[in-house]
């Protein structure tokens, strides 16, 4: 523009009407940003309500223990009550504390509850097609042509332009735009300017012309972030559980190697008795044999139970991940031990409808039911063919400069265009299959629910039978215990007296041996079936106090949409 202010050197209707105009379109310019800002809010409006439709309310779960925030998932302990571990030597915990630090600490456990904010992105893309779009342009052409006289003659134009546009979750298009256009050539003396200011509005009648249609693929993309909740449920009970029998399977490595130290001594013993029985020809030397043979075996089963040990607590420190150097040395102590619960079962209905309510895995079926129903709206919504109304309408100043162009917009230059547009595919043979391969999909989820909740019912209700099962071994194993013990102490009396031999005392020790070891490894059992019990039943992580995205109940969608 200055370089029209040279060629006309002065301004051709007075610097004070240029004044008017331009704060005219400083004016026309702030509307249009106004517009802008009211699309926008409406379109979030639509998002936020949204978020409250689809319950968007769990995604403000607190994801961390109080004071460290890295941490993935809460507990209801006070942050005072988390284990304080030194940085080296051994790591001093009990079941509560084991599973803070894999809470804590677990780097698997760190990597899927990224998952969910990696997924919420989808969100953020799908809800992108809603945001108002600014646009500008600014162009500048210079053509030579000639003239029926003869001569040639030089064209310029200079187009400049700016606009918003948003497209709304009812299938409305909505823009604003403001142009400006200046013309000069040789064949005329005077500049042309023209501005204008317009409005354009389409509206979809047929395909797309319905809110749930719109929003469907943002719903989906919101179901697909309450699933990797989840998930991220369901890797945390499967974590806690895996600490907590793995916590109580180390202890009992370590009472086993207790058993077959105790074990290994009453064999030395008796093999010393047996060499003071055949120095006084008491016994032949062949009885030393079998006592010898039997301390062989007792090594044996210590030189096995260590090594389970070590890679148990190698498993152990895995899991736990305390802070400090030289892990893999650091020595775990117990400070708790196995010990029969004192917990009243209910009945295997009531777990069952926890686990049909609670499951992470059906419900995220129940999800996938949901997601399915949206897609059959969606491929329905395509069937139909595209028929949208659309309306402009604009007005235009013209006049020698730019300030009158704008000042003229009040003018009676006016412009008016509506129509309807159509567009059908003959045989449409695309969205037809993609109708046809929602169907079956969504049917296919529906099954798959239905054999999920049979799955669950056998899981938890093998699981059931399995705590009663483990619970009545403890009392057998105990008895058997208590006979085994009877048996040894009679059969090494019978031995000391000449009535026995040593391969029939080696038998009953180690009978007793097997018998100690059973009754450990029935108590053992018995916490773990529990543990597997509210596991399946999806009640763990509420049982040991601790807070995960994806607790909500999913009733779903269990009608299919015609």
């Amino acid at each position: 523009m200055g370089g029209l202010e040279e060629k006309h050197g002065e301004f051709p209707f007075g610097r004070e009407r240029v004044n008017m105009a331009a704060k005219r379109l400083e004016r026309i310019i702030t509307a249009l940003f106004l517009v802008a800002g009211l699309l926008f809010f409406f379109s979030s409006c639509v998002s936020m309500n949204e978020n409250m439709k689809e319950g968007d309310a769990g995604r403000n779960h607190v994801t961390s223990i109080p004071s460290r925030a890295h941490s993935p998932v809460a507990t209801t302990a006070d942050a005072e009550s988390l284990p304080v571990i030194k940085p080296e030597g051994p790591i001093a915990v009990t079941i509560n504390d084991a599973i803070l630090l894999a809470l804590e600490n677990n780097r698997a456990l760190k990597v899927e509850s990224l998952q969910p904010e990696i997924k919420r992105t989808e969100e953020e893309k799908e809800r992108a097609a809603f945001d108002p779009v600014l646009r500008g342009e600014y162009s500048v052409e210079r053509a030579k042509g000639e003239q029926l006289s003869g001569g040639t003659y030089l064209a310029n134009e200079i187009n400049a332009g700016l606009g918003v546009s948003v497209y709304l979750p009812t299938g409305t298009g909505v823009a604003v735009d403001l142009s400006t256009t200046q013309e000069w050539s040789d064949l005329y003396s005077d500049d042309l300017h023209q501005s204008r200011i317009g409005i354009s509005v389409t509206q979809a009648l047929l395909r797309g012309n319905s809110l749930d249609y719109n929003l469907a693929s943002l719903r989906q993309a919101r179901l697909d972030t309450r699933a990797t909740r989840y998930e991220l449920r369901g890797f945390s009970e499967a974590l806690i559980a895996q600490v907590e029998e793995t916590y109580w399977n180390y202890a009992l490595m370590q009472r086993q190697i207790e058993i077959f130290l105790e074990s290994l001594k009453l064999a030395q013993q008796q093999k010393n008795e047996t060499e003071e029985m055949i120095k006084i020809g008491y016994l032949a030397e062949s009885e030393l044999t079998a006592s010898e043979a039997e301390i062989a075996l007792r090594r044996e089963g210590l030189i096995n139970a260590r090594s389970n040990l070590e890679k148990t607590r190698l498993q152990l420190l895995r899991l736990l991940n305390p802070t400090g150097a030289n892990l893999w040395q650091r020595d775990v102590v117990l400070l708790h031990q196995p010990a029969v619960p004192e917990v009243k079962l209910d009945d295997v209905e009531s777990h069952v409808g926890v686990a049909l309510r609670m499951r992470p895995d059906i419900n995220q079926a129940r999800l996938q039911v949901e997601r399915g129903d949206l897609e059959l709206m969606k491929t329905k919504n395509g069937l139909l063919p595209r028929m949208d109304f659309f309306i402009n309408l604009g007005r235009s100043g013209y006049a020698g400069s730019f300030g009158s162009s704008v000042d003229d917009i009040d003018g009676e230059a006016y412009d008016i265009l509506a129509g309807i547009s159509l567009e059908y595919p003959f045989v449409n043979r695309e969205a037809r299959a993609m109708q046809c391969k929602s169907l079956l999909s969504r049917e296919q989820a529906e099954e798959a629910l239905a054999n999920l909740a049979l799955l669950v019912q056998v899981d938890v209700r093998s699981a059931y039978i399995e705590v009663k099962r483990a619970r009545e071994q403890i009392a057998a194993t105990a008895a058997t215990r208590t006979l085994q013990e009877e048996k040894a102490r009679v059969e090494a009396e019978k031995f000391r007296v000449g009535k026995s031999t040593t391969l029939l005392v080696a038998q009953a020790q180690r009978d007793l041996l097997s018998s100690r070891i059973s009754e450990i490894q029935a108590i053992t059992n018995y916490l773990n079936a529990f543990i597997e019990l509210y596991r399946l039943e999806g009640s763990l992580l509420e049982r040991r106090g601790i807070k995960v995205p994806g607790k909500e109940e999913n009733q779903g969608n269990t009608g299919i949409i015609r």
